[in-house]
């Protein structure tokens, strides 16, 4: 892995498995907050905040889903990096359809904002960054913290009323954040990553029990939370929209597809086609990065072709009770 150490660009500076060869997500470090209060820090203002992303992190794209069903395009602005991440790290490819150039700072590489918040910086340069433009610092690097700063800050500036973490459902969204982010969100990774045969084993046999639970539980309830689209919704979609177009084959999470899921499969399709969404999803970045970018387990960098899916066929989920305002 590389990173930045006292503000300059290292190759392997600290190893992504721990002593039993799982793979061990390194922790954010800016995390400070965004609110809706004229006396915060960090105040919620139409213009002031921009995210960077990658289409083709799962992570960032958490946050391009909160922005869209929020309806905060033009309230918060984005700078996309190229899906193909090199060993400089992530990079501006303007010249590349789907990416832009670094809007802020004219950076050529991702890298160079974290060191104009931080000369000194030391740590993982990674996606999502939400980026301060009145203060010219990085506020946040933390997805779900991003995710939950636009959906409850911002909404003086949002075009729809969606309210992502609504009262009476707080205790089961966080709860339910926690419970998919290790065996799902991060397990498909410590599947990928696995440097034994047994951590292997031990990850892929808890993603796909979660995977049973929670298709199981959407057989009964539109959402997972129940009847209101909320937060963790938008944590599950990331990972199962990369599902099988990436994870089932690249990181060997293949006993099952979620095409195969009776209820996952109708549910990823349905928060798939709520407006703005789909256009948060671009299948070309997400290939793309994960075939080309780690060369340790795909070494001549090919794309599958594969495979074909309807993300756009219906489903049946409006059975069960419950729509996300305003999309009654």
């Amino acid at each position: 892995m590389n990173m930045l150490v006292d503000g300059e660009w290292r190759s392997d500076a600290y190893e992504a498995t721990n002593d039993e060869g799982e793979f061990d997500r390194q922790e954010t470090s800016f995390r400070d907050w965004v609110r809706a209060d004229e006396d915060a820090e960090y105040t919620a203002e139409e213009d002031r905040y921009h995210l960077y992303v990658s289409l083709a992190c799962p992570w960032a794209h958490r946050t391009l889903v909160t922005r869209a069903l929020k309806g905060l395009d033009h309230a918060v602005s984005v700078d996309v990096v190229d899906p193909h991440r090199r060993n400089d790290g992530w990079e501006f490819a303007p010249e590349k359809e789907g990416c832009t150039p670094d809007s802020i700072h004219g950076s050529d590489y991702l890298r160079e904002v974290y060191t104009a918040a931080d000369p000194n910086y030391t740590g993982r340069v990674t996606v999502p960054v939400l980026w301060d433009r009145e203060r010219e610092t990085i506020v946040n690097n933390e997805s779900e913290e991003i995710m939950r700063m636009l959906d409850t800050a911002f909404d003086e500036f949002a075009a729809n009323d969606v309210d992502l973490y609504p009262e009476g459902y707080r205790d089961d969204i966080d709860r339910i954040i926690d419970e998919i982010y290790d065996p799902i969100n991060n397990g498909v990774y410590r599947a990928g990553f696995a440097d034994t045969q047994e951590a292997y084993r031990r990850a892929a046999n808890e993603l796909f029990d979660a995977l049973d639970h929670w298709d199981d539980a959407l057989a009964d309830q539109r959402y997972l939370a129940g009847d209101r689209l909320t937060e963790a919704d938008v944590a599950m979609f990331t990972t199962l929209v990369r599902f099988d177009a990436v994870y089932h084959t690249h990181f060997k999470c293949n006993r099952r597809r979620i095409v195969d899921y009776d209820d996952l499969w109708g549910y990823l399709r349905d928060l798939y086609q709520l407006p703005g969404v789909a256009d948060t999803v671009d299948l070309n970045h997400i290939t793309e990065h994960y075939y080309r970018s780690h060369t340790d387990l795909n070494p001549e960098g090919i794309v599958p072709v594969g495979p074909d899916l309807d993300f756009e066929a219906d489903h049946d989920r409006d059975r069960f009770p419950g729509s996300p305002r305003p999309f009654r």
